[in-house]
């Protein structure tokens, strides 16, 4: 027995009607289109080493360029798709801090009883 799907069989996707009524573009090319020009993890990481430089924002730990896969970019409102061009929702931290400052809730609930 092989894989059951349970999407359309030998159909195209249904296009979009424009308010006329003709049609436009498919749900699919709307989708990848979409797709195509959403900000990618390594554009805005660069990015970020680029405004804050190599350097945790946290524990203020300097990295070399061959040590800068230790830094991570974290998003201080929590929303990784809040990228400003500016940087202003981004802080470089190194791989300890990052994971610190992501896991003190997890501890924080635990300690208090919560699931």
């Amino acid at each position: 027995m092989g894989i059951r799907s349970f999407g359309p069989k030998g159909r195209t996707a249904r296009p979009v009607k424009k308010a006329g009524g003709e049609p436009e573009k498919s749900v699919r090319e709307i989708v990848s289109e979409i797709r195509a020009n959403l900000p990618r993890r390594e554009d805005y990481r660069e990015r970020s080493l680029a405004i804050h430089g190599l350097i945790c924002a946290r524990c203020g730990r300097e990295f070399g360029p061959s040590q800068r896969h230790l830094l991570t970019v974290h998003h201080k409102d929590g929303n990784h798709r809040n990228n400003p061009p500016d940087g202003s929702n981004w802080e470089n931290l190194c791989v300890y801090c990052h994971e610190d400052i992501h896991s003190r809730g997890l501890l924080g609930d635990y300690l208090k009883g919560k699931k």
